[in-house]
């Protein structure tokens, strides 16, 4: 049989497995757009809108506070290191939303899977699901699939922008980059699927509306475990045994974030109702104001009367704080009780930033402590004032501290003996965005600070 002959059957053979595929394709896009036009055509359609509109506005809001990390950790830093931490947190969300959709979501959510980590079905399942009507219908959730996908992908890159501003001014970017790579793409969702994956903490009854724990908790003791591994900026302690102050440079650019942050927090607790119940949602909005501003002046009365004057960067810090503690019950706590979890997480922020300070644990935004500290006590919190049980919430938070500080001093730890975490003292001295970016935030004048 000649070659041409061989040629031709092959050639017809795939002729026809094409004119199949391309008609039972055909059949199926039919089918889906006949049950997706009975679904719009059954009443449902307005309110599914109304939900999954609000699912991506929230998604928005959400990525705004990656602006305000930005703002804010560039804020309490040096003018040297701007183009640094701007560029990270660049990264960090860019890292997070690809990693989230090539392994994140499918491991934080594995279905049915209740155990300790499962990575599930082929990636590409991520971006076609196999059933496309049921993910864009009312079948799937209040919100498609698309938007389930991106609303949780925003807060993925979160707990490596929290360790961001902890570990400043004196890490190096490559070691920075696998880190949080790392973090984002694998830690955090094993993390996660234990309570919003339907794992093991969650059918103990654990409860973490928004991410006290699964996020803040978990981001603020990764940030201590690299804190401790990296050591403190070059004199901040000196041996004497006094705390060298070393402000940040712009306290304008700070504030802009945490009011940054503060808009996006009404997505991040807003969103996390996974629905526009006008009931649930509003209250979930004052909870989360309230919290914060109760924040904000517990902080600046127990700052003003240790350090004998308002300081500005422990009022900005205690509206997170506030906001970070009512994260994990923003819709089960009442009003007059979430007040008292602001104002109490806004004396917990301001005394923790001075302990830390005086163990020698250097952290330029006081990351540690709002997160991790009071992202602990907000979890708690719905163990007194909300109807989940205090054992099972302290087993929940410590879990994630435990796990979070383990993971990150291992893999930070081994990233120090291959490829060094620190940059030079000549370096540091100079500044990260001349030795690391070769270009500065503010060239106009020269600085030394």
């Amino acid at each position: 049989m000649s070659k041409q002959t061989n040629s031709l059957k092959k050639y017809l053979k795939l002729s026809a497995l094409f004119i199949v595929i391309s008609f039972g394709c055909s059949v199926v896009w039919a089918a889906e757009a006949e049950s997706y036009a009975s679904f719009i055509d059954s009443g449902q359609a307005a309110l599914f809108t109304v939900n999954n509109l609000w699912i991506l506005i929230a998604a928005a809001l959400v990525f705004v506070m990656h602006l305000g990390f930005a703002t804010l950790e560039a804020g309490l830093t040096q003018s040297k290191n701007t183009v640094n931490i701007l560029f990270k947190n660049t990264f960090v969300i860019c890292i997070g939303l690809l990693s989230y959709a090539v392994i994140g979501f499918n491991t934080m959510y594995p279905g049915d899977f209740n155990g300790i980590l499962s990575i599930g079905g082929p990636i590409a399942s991520y971006f076609g699901p196999a059933d496309e009507v049921a993910n864009l219908t009312a079948s799937y959730g209040d919100y498609t699939y698309w938007s389930d996908f991106i609303f949780q992908a925003m807060f993925a890159a979160t707990a490596a922008t929290i360790v961001s501003g902890a570990v400043a001014e004196r890490i190096k970017l490559s070691s920075f980059i696998v880190f949080s790579t790392v973090l984002v793409a694998i830690a955090y969702p094993i993390a996660g699927a234990w309570k919003w994956g339907g794992g093991w903490l969650d059918s103990l009854g654990f409860y973490d509306f928004a991410g006290s724990s699964i996020v803040h908790a978990f981001g603020g003791f990764t940030a201590l475990a690299c804190v401790i591994v990296l050591g403190p900026r070059a004199g901040k302690y000196l041996k004497n045994g006094r705390i060298r102050p070393i402000p940040g440079h712009n306290f304008p650019l700070a504030t802009m974030g945490v009011f940054l942050l503060f808009l996006g927090w009404f997505g991040f607790n807003g969103g996390s109702v996974l629905n526009a119940d006008p009931a649930t949602v509003s209250f979930v909005f004052v909870t989360t104001a309230l919290a914060a501003a109760a924040g904000g002046i517990g902080s600046i009365t127990i700052s003003w009367y240790i350090l004998r004057k308002p300081d500005l960067s422990m009022a900005l810090n205690g509206v997170l704080a506030g906001l970070v503690g009512i994260t994990a019950g923003a819709d089960k706590i009442t009003v007059f009780p979430a007040i008292l979890v602001g104002l109490i997480a806004g004396i917990i922020v301001v005394l923790s930033i001075i302990l830390f300070d005086r163990i020698k644990i250097d952290d330029p935004v006081g990351a540690i402590s709002v997160h991790g500290v009071c992202g602990i006590w907000g979890t708690l919190a719905v163990g007194i004032w909300g109807d989940a049980s205090f054992g099972i919430q302290l087993l929940g938070t410590l879990t994630y501290a435990i796990f979070a500080f383990a993971f990150a001093f291992l893999l930070f730890s081994l990233l120090k003996v291959l490829m060094g975490v620190r940059v030079s003292e000549e370096n540091e001295l100079e500044g990260l965005d001349i030795s690391e970016h070769g270009e500065t935030a503010y060239p106009e004048f020269k600085t030394n600070a």
